[in-house]
């Protein structure tokens, strides 16, 4: 049923290619600032789709299962472009933030996973606000990493580090989402357990 919604859902699943080809290049900061111009617009589609849904009373079943994947996807393309060009690296700590977008990546995964199998039991598993807030600064995280790539002269020096603003604002808040990631995570696993017997 290809309603309005879906169809914005369906948009940022195509839009992903092209998002991750503007991020191939990271010395191109044209294609950084198309591409952080592509990734707000996924990002407003992820609220409208689901908010037209909503106020429509169109939601559906091929939205109920497309938009999850959407956001997967978009947030699993852009760490893996993002770590492949090295923009998981920063002062004092190198590349160990690559750990963060791992830790994320392997939630979404077993997350995923564990919603199919308790779905298989018809016990069904709400989204926690402190998921919502994770997902929200997830997003601000990603975003701000590509913007940083967009602008690699918007820079502050501490003492002796000179440090790209974005970019620092995306590596802190990309560990402030895995930090959020590890706990709802395991919010998701106490309840899988309790049907695992």
């Amino acid at each position: 049923m290809l309603t309005l919604p879906n169809i914005l859902t369906l948009s940022r699943i195509l839009a992903v290619p092209l998002l991750a080809f503007f991020l191939w290049w990271p010395g191109w900061e044209f294609g950084f600032g198309v591409a952080f111009v592509l990734y707000t617009l996924m990002g407003i589609t992820d609220y409208f789709d689901g908010y037209l849904a909503r106020t429509s009373g169109t939601v559906s079943k091929l939205g109920i299962f497309l938009d999850p994947i959407a956001d997967k996807i978009m947030v699993a393309a852009v760490i893996l472009v993002l770590t492949a060009q090295g923009f998981l690296r920063g002062p004092y700590v190198g590349d160990m933030h690559v750990i963060a977008g791992l830790i994320i990546l392997i939630r979404e995964i077993a997350v995923s996973g564990l919603r199919e199998f308790l779905a298989g039991l018809q016990v069904s598993v709400p989204v926690t606000k402190l998921a919502k807030w994770k997902t929200t600064l997830q997003l601000l995280s990603l975003g701000s990493l590509i913007l940083g790539g967009a602008l690699p002269n918007w820079n502050v020096v501490l003492q002796t580090v000179v440090m790209n603003v974005p970019h620092t604002v995306g590596l802190i808040t990309l560990w402030g989402a895995a930090v959020l990631t590890l706990i709802t995570g395991w919010d998701y696993l106490r309840v899988g357990i309790r049907h695992m017997d």
